[in-house]
């Protein structure tokens, strides 16, 4: 005779646990992503405001993270780009292989993102600098970002 749960002992309902398999979406979204995006970056302090596309040359899941690389353009500058973009969380790491002083995007700084590619943050390498906001849009016929994993 099996012992019945805590949930069902003061619910009625059996508990379920939610299958989830990280690296799967990782290989889904190294499919899936799309490979062109544009937007603005826009600095909370002094500078201008800058026109943003990322172009991904290379996207490949390691496990539940993945891997791009590419180059992005602001304003008419073009940086090489490295990231990861964890498959569980949708938390993205962006680094400039560059530097970029007019808009204060300095070297060793990332973009941070809590959302993918859609809307990230500069964190900036030193505190003098305030950061600022990335925002991208997927380019393309039937582009679309992918869905944001909800918590719960």
């Amino acid at each position: 005779m099996s012992q019945p749960t805590p949930l069902q002992e003061n619910f009625g309902m059996a508990a379920n646990v939610q299958q989830f398999d990280p690296v799967a979406r990782a290989n889904e979204l190294a499919r899936d992503l799309p490979r062109r995006w544009s937007g603005s970056y826009q600095p909370f302090g002094p500078g201008s405001a800058a026109a943003v596309t990322l172009q991904l040359a290379s996207v490949t899941a390691l496990g539940q993270m993945v891997d791009v690389r590419g180059e992005m353009t602001l304003g008419s500058t073009t940086i090489p780009v490295q990231g990861n973009l964890n498959a569980q969380s949708d938390q993205l790491d962006l680094l400039l292989l560059g530097d970029y002083s007019a808009s204060d995007l300095q070297f060793g700084g990332e973009f941070l993102g809590l959302q993918g590619f859609n809307l990230s943050g500069w964190m900036a390498p030193r505190l003098t600098n305030p950061g600022g906001q990335l925002v991208l849009n997927p380019v393309g016929d039937g582009a679309s970002a992918p869905a944001i994993r909800g918590l719960w």
